[in-house]
């Protein structure tokens, strides 16, 4: 392998101190800034994501990596972490957050560590596993993402084997024989069996995710199977096509392949709102995948996915309300999205759930993206919103939920001064607003500080016109 050249090496290095630089210069106006543009944290978020790959990609240098690596856990060490994004089993920032059978969340390394030498239990209740299976923390890394770039944390990638793997000539044979199966001169039984085919190897290998990425006319093939005479209504091959498209989504150059075909985000559209439970889960799942790329985020809103979305938040089973929702989050990031959300009904189902203590996590997070857009904002107040927020602030254990709490509370208030007489209630009888401006996260003592401020300037005004 040729090395790089002393030039080579000193554009790289370059490039790097430009990076980091304009990654500083954004992450400081995020963190001083109350009204950030979607702008700025898009543009850190590329800032960090081109670093990411200097550093990492391509080097070969295991000494520079190492060095890499411990910069950045010197960075984690000096701030605190969340204790929910820490896993419970090394008690560091989770680099590839999981969920296990009992709903726990871990890293994937240390879990997979943990079930590798025999242990059938979860870590943290101790109860046995009905099965092994990981599933992604799709919701937790993304919040974790977000706060790396708030914090300028630089988090190290997983270490893992790489994605693509050793494409074998079995897995070759393997996806022309599916394909074979899947043309149109093959039975309704043989495509039905091609296409669950694909969904169970799609999900067992990574190389083979790669391989099926690769290969141009895999995506197009698998939707001109739900075009078949005889299968078209069939909520099995609905459920395997969706979940195939979910399996592929979830290796990163998949994504745009997946996103570009014209009929793919329609499909999983349409599957939010015919397909059987597990099959709008696994679309939801699948959109907010896909959504990791921005190009991808504005196609999803466009194309209609908002309100098929929040109605899975509303009325889905567990899971599949965890699904949306953190689709709803991601889609969101996207400035054109949030008032998508708005309109498709989003801040009565979100407040409806922190009501009934129902995902509140995932309901504070997407409050606090929405609460950029007036619409929200204004909604937000004439749905009883206030004492709702005033409550996470005085009661919850989260620092987390207290921040995006504050961070709709400020505001709000920035936008409707009566509101301020509830705030001022608040206050005067429990002094959650001042806590929090004092042991609250560094955004959350920002937010709270403003809010004091707004309602004393407001007390003073009132008493001077009396």
């Amino acid at each position: 392998m040729a090395k790089s050249g002393p030039a080579e090496s000193g554009l790289a290095a370059a490039r790097v101190g430009e990076l980091k630089k304009e990654l500083r210069r954004l992450v400081r106006a995020i963190a001083e800034e109350d009204d950030s543009r979607i702008d700025t944290f898009e543009g850190a978020a590329r800032a960090l994501a081109a670093l990411k790959d200097l550093r990492f990609r391509g080097s070969g240098n295991s000494n520079g990596a190492l060095a890499s690596q411990r910069k950045g856990e010197s960075e984690i060490e000096a701030v605190v972490v969340p204790e929910h994004f820490l896993c419970p089993i090394s008690a560091e920032l989770m680099r590839d957050p999981v969920v296990v059978a009992s709903g726990q969340t871990y890293d994937r390394a240390f879990i997979e560590e943990w079930l590798s030498s025999g242990n059938r239990t979860c870590p943290q209740t101790q109860r046995v596993l009905s099965d092994t299976t990981l599933t992604p923390n799709h919701l937790v890394r993304s919040m974790i993402s977000q706060w790396c770039i708030e914090h300028g944390v630089t988090l190290p990638p997983p270490d893992q084997e790489q994605e693509e793997g050793l494409i074998t000539g079995k897995e070759r044979n393997a996806l022309r024989r599916i394909f074979d199966k899947m043309s149109s001169s093959s039975s309704v039984p043989q495509q039905k069996q091609a296409v669950r085919e694909l969904r169970l190897l799609t999900k067992r290998n990574r190389s083979f995710r790669a391989l099926v990425g690769a290969n141009p006319d895999t995506i197009p093939q698998l939707l001109s199977v739900l075009s078949a005479p005889g299968l078209r209504c069939d909520p099995e091959v609905q459920e395997d096509t969706v979940t195939t498209i979910l399996n592929l989504s979830i290796h990163d150059s998949n994504k745009k392949t997946v996103g570009d075909n014209p009929r793919a985000i329609p499909l999983l559209i349409d599957a939010l709102q015919t397909g059987t439970m597990e099959t709008r889960s696994n679309a939801a799942a699948a959109l907010f995948s896909l959504s990791a790329l921005d190009c991808n985020k504005l196609k999803i809103g466009e194309s209609g996915a908002m309100k098929p979305l929040v109605e899975l938040l509303e009325q889905g089973s567990p899971s599949a309300k965890k699904d949306a929702g953190s689709a709803i989050f991601n889609l969101c990031m996207v400035h054109e999205n949030r008032a998508r959300a708005v309109r498709g009904g989003a801040v009565g189902v979100v407040l409806k759930a922190i009501g009934h203590h129902s995902l509140v996590d995932e309901s504070l997070a997407i409050l606090a993206l929405l609460s950029s857009d007036q619409d929200a904002v204004e909604e937000i107040a004439r749905a009883g919103g206030v004492p709702r927020l005033l409550g996470i602030v005085r009661d919850s254990p989260c620092a987390r939920n207290k921040e995006n709490a504050a961070v709709v509370l400020f505001a709000i208030c920035m936008h409707d001064r009566t509101k301020l007489r509830e705030v001022g209630e608040e206050e005067e009888k429990h002094g959650s607003i001042s806590r929090l401006a004092q042991n609250g996260t560094s955004r959350a003592r920002r937010k709270a500080a403003g809010i004091i401020d707004k309602w004393k300037r407001a007390s003073r005004s009132t008493h001077y016109s009396c």
